[in-house]
């Protein structure tokens, strides 16, 4: 029998194959089975007009045999078989793929829609990968030869007559040898076999059967065990996706949320959506009820699963998912990507851009239902996610906002309940110009704020902001609906009238002699003291101006290398001007500048404890109190 040889480029692709191209040997069972399936779906699509085709869909099967002592493992069908010709054609030449061709023959448009599954070529010799030789016995339906394809790789094949029974094709893997590297022994596990078709090829949508062996408990016996051997259907066959919305329900949508994805809580929300069109997908998403324990972490992966026609592709597929919608799981199923050489690596196509934006849409309208319709489900998403989607409006200097903007929730002084952004503007008195918030490490120390106090007193709704991400997340925003965000603590709030601004410029002017003074006694940790008529019963408190503010300064500082970016806020120290303390410290100025000194540094501790921020030198503080005393 006379060895034939591949072409060079051939021998070349082969060789990339079996050592680069796949980063998982275990894919090599996908590949065969998928391709067992396409043999089996030419023969049904054919039986539609073939009245000498007697089969019919439930005698179709793909089997799976390991035998340890022979080192082989075996993967059959019953489909179409190859013929002498289309061995030499299909297997002889690497790349070349039969069911391409058959898909795009014009004699197979009849208007039967059949989805096959393997046009990519080289998926059979992934093999090679596990294998040191392999078999191919096929017969097509309807005819009484057989033929043989034999190979040990690189360095050619042989192509004769043989016997075999039944049409199909019978693949039987010769496996490796184990090495100090490789176990590949396990692929002829039980065990490793059943899981890997359960991983990979779990909705072929014929059965995937195989002799499994158990131990059972032996009859009229209560201790003795036996091995019994049955045969078993190892997949499903049937995608939960696939199945119309009415034939699952809940409890099964959660119970294969938690087994596919490892949860131990049913999922808040399940997102179902076909698209046909310019892109064609089936996608079926979740969003969890609780975030993984890495979720913040370098180590957590975003992704969906990619299935093409039921075949799993890609466990995590990160380019489906933006950033700002990275705790969605669930799985695509598409028929129509674009991949190449190997099915692990996806071409960043126009349809993979096509669906990643469709699930994006439909993700943020699916939440936006969630938030009108089931405010506690909502708010429940939000405390494990809500910091994700700021991060996305905050990480896009603001070119998310469309998408995440009415999606965000905050804390407000309006009955101490979550709000969205539309619900505070909703809410706005007449005249008013702009959006107000505080930040702070609690709803309960905000409010304790002046300025808060201040604004609520003039009938104004704030926003309370604890998580660090958010002020930041604010000024990327900008405005909403027009509307300028202000924080409370900045030093252009204005509450006052016409008349009470004037007199308040006045009385700033007449002391700037004295506030300069206050400020030399501080030192470098303000930038500048004065007159404040916001703070209704407080007699100081402490505001910002420029692009920092202070709360910004005390997140930016926990931040690595913190300490040589030297980002500031620059601090004011506001002093009441209609509060008795006023007239006090104009005293001091004019008699005992001392005791003035004294005071600021008092006065601005002070204001540093109202705004929820640390004294840096406490003793300090307790020896000018203690001199004031005595």
């Amino acid at each position: 029998m006379v060895k034939k040889q591949f072409k060079t480029e051939s021998k070349k692709l082969l060789d990339m194959m079996v050592n680069s191209i796949y980063t998982h040997k275990e894919i090599f069972l996908r590949e065969l089975i998928s391709n067992a399936s396409d043999a089996i779906d030419k023969l049904y699509f054919r039986s539609l007009t073939d009245d000498s085709v007697k089969l019919v869909h439930s005698d179709y099967e793909i089997r799976i045999a390991a035998d340890k002592d022979a080192r082989t493992l075996t993967v059959s069908d019953n489909g179409c078989g190859m013929s002498c010709d289309e061995l030499e054609n299909n297997l002889g030449t690497i790349a070349k793929s039969g069911s391409f061709d058959f898909k795009n023959d014009p004699e197979n448009k009849n208007g039967e829609q059949i989805d096959i599954i393997g046009q990519f070529g080289v998926g059979f010799y992934s093999a090679f990968m596990v294998a040191d030789s392999i078999a191919v016995e096929s017969r097509v339906y309807g005819s009484d030869e057989a033929f043989r394809w034999e190979s040990e790789g690189a360095d050619g094949y042989t192509v004769s007559p043989c016997e075999k029974e039944t049409a199909g094709t019978t693949i039987t893997l010769h496996i490796k040898p184990d090495t100090d590297d490789e176990s590949y022994s396990e692929y002829m596990d039980e065990y490793r076999i059943r899981s890997l078709v359960k991983k990979y090829s779990d909705y072929i949508r014929y059965p995937i059967r195989m002799l499994v062996s158990h131990s059972k408990l032996k009859e009229g016996s209560e201790s003795e065990y036996e091995t019994v051997t049955e045969d078993e259907t190892l997949n499903s066959m049937v995608p939960i996706w696939k199945k119309t919305a009415s034939e699952v329900t809940d409890e099964e949508y959660s119970q294969f949320y938690q087994d596919k994805f490892y949860d131990y809580e049913a999922p808040l929300k399940v997102i179902r959506q076909k698209t046909e069109g310019a892109s064609n997908f089936e996608a079926l998403l979740f969003i969890p009820s609780h975030a993984p324990f890495d979720y913040y972490s370098k180590d957590f992966e975003k992704g969906l699963q990619l299935y093409s026609s039921s075949v799993l592709i890609m466990e995590k597929c990160k380019e489906l998912l933006p950033d700002h919608f990275s705790f969605v799981r669930g799985l695509v199923d598409s028929s129509d990507l674009s991949l190449n050489i190997s099915r692990e690596m996806l071409q960043h196509d126009r349809q993979l851009k096509l669906i990643a934006k469709a699930l994006e849409k439909k993700i943020a309208g699916e939440l936006a239902k969630m938030r009108n319709s089931d405010r506690d489900k909502y708010e429940k998403f939000f405390a494990a996610f809500g910091n994700q989607l700021k991060w996305g409006i905050y990480s896009s200097y603001g070119g998310n906002k469309d998408t995440l903007q009415d999606l965000l929730l905050f804390k407000s002084s309006f009955e101490g309940k979550y709000v969205t952004l539309s619900e505070y503007v909703s809410r706005m008195k007449e005249g008013q110009a702009k959006i107000y918030y505080a930040y702070g490490d609690s709803v309960e120390k905000i409010a304790l704020l002046p300025q808060v106090e201040a604004v609520i007193g003039h009938g104004y709704e704030v926003l309370y902001l604890t998580e660090d991400i958010d002020e930041f997340t604010l000024q990327m925003l900008h405005s909403y609906s027009e509307k300028d965000f202000l924080n409370v603590c900045e030093e252009n709030l204005d509450l006052s009238s016409d008349e009470e601004k004037e007199k308040l410029k006045a009385e700033n002017e007449a002391s700037e002699d004295m506030f300069k003074f206050m400020k030399e006694s501080i030192g470098k940790d303000v930038a500048k003291v004065r007159f404040s008529g916001t703070l209704q019963k407080h007699p100081v408190s402490l505001s910002s101006e420029g692009n920092v503010s202070m709360g910004m300064e005390k997140v930016l500082s926990k931040m690595p290398g913190a300490e040589d970016q030297h980002i500031k806020a620059e601090i004011v120290l506001e002093v009441n001007v209609d509060h008795p303390l006023a007239a006090r410290l104009k005293d001091l100025f004019a008699s005992d500048k001392d005791k003035l000194a004294a005071y600021s540094r008092i006065l601005y501790a002070q204001a540093r404890l109202v705004s929820g921020m640390s004294i840096e030198n406490p003793s300090e503080v307790s020896e000018l109190v203690c001199g004031l005393m005595i």
